[in-house]
């Protein structure tokens, strides 16, 4: 951005400049006026085509900056879908590890849930047949 910045002030003091040598050498010229306008004629026409090829030329770097600009904008945004998909996976794995773990814990607490409960059918059972028994 700064290269384009310099360029431009660049260019305006290249065009006050030609514009303050043509008035000095309107001036302070020792030849007739005929003579002056024949060289401001041609003095113009130098500036006009070197303004043209120094336009071309910002415009020759502009493009090519775009272009740069739009490439790095390519390859940050693939390495960006590559990261996410490369999260969403890990996220995934997590999760399912997650739910196994979750699950194995749950079959834990039944099966426990059933062996307390088994037992307490069998105390309350116990007392039951050996009251009988008597």
């Amino acid at each position: 951005m700064s290269d384009n910045d310099e360029f431009g002030a660049f260019l305006v003091g290249f065009i006050v400049g030609g514009l303050a040598g043509a008035v000095a050498a309107l001036l302070l010229a020792p030849q007739s006026g005929e003579e002056t306008r024949a060289i401001i004629k041609e003095r113009s026409i130098e500036l006009r085509d070197q303004a043209s090829a120094d336009a071309e030329e910002a415009w020759k770097r502009a493009e090519e900056a775009a272009k740069q600009a739009r490439t790095r904008a390519e390859e940050a945004t693939k390495q960006a879908r590559a990261r996410a998909e490369e999260l969403a996976q890990q996220a995934r794995s997590q999760g399912e590890e997650i739910t196994l773990k979750a699950r194995a814990k749950g079959k834990e607490l039944v099966e426990s849930a059933r062996k307390v409960t088994s037992r307490k059918k069998a105390e309350i059972e116990a007392p039951a047949d050996a009251a009988d028994a008597e």
